[in-house]
């Protein structure tokens, strides 16, 4: 079963607000992500071994990219397919393949 994503248009700008049908885990993730950032700052101020603080930066690195994956999958599903249903496909297509195209560097 596949989770829908919510698209709201937002007052502001011409951007949409998503409601993200996973929020909480997407938040857990983040907060676990700033608590490996925190161990990694305390690692450099007791002069750890630098194999070791770059052994949990690429865990960061690792972590911020399924973290980017999980919401490029969410917006590809939810906001570039409504664009899409409601003709402003090419629009979406194009700011999705810039979006990958910084991913894939």
């Amino acid at each position: 079963m596949k989770s829908r994503v919510e698209v709201k248009k937002c007052e502001h700008h011409s951007h949409q607000s998503v409601v993200q049908p996973n929020k909480s885990a997407l938040l857990k993730r983040l907060n676990r992500i700033e608590g490996q950032a925190r161990g990694v700052a305390k690692m450099v101020e007791e002069d750890r071994y630098c194999v070791d603080v770059l052994t949990q930066i690429a865990a960061i690195q690792s972590a911020l990219d399924a973290l980017a994956m999980q919401l490029l999958a969410s917006h590809t599903n939810g906001c570039v397919r409504s664009a899409i249903k409601s003709g402003d496909g090419d629009a979406a297509v194009d700011e999705l393949m810039n979006l990958v195209k910084r991913f894939a560097r």
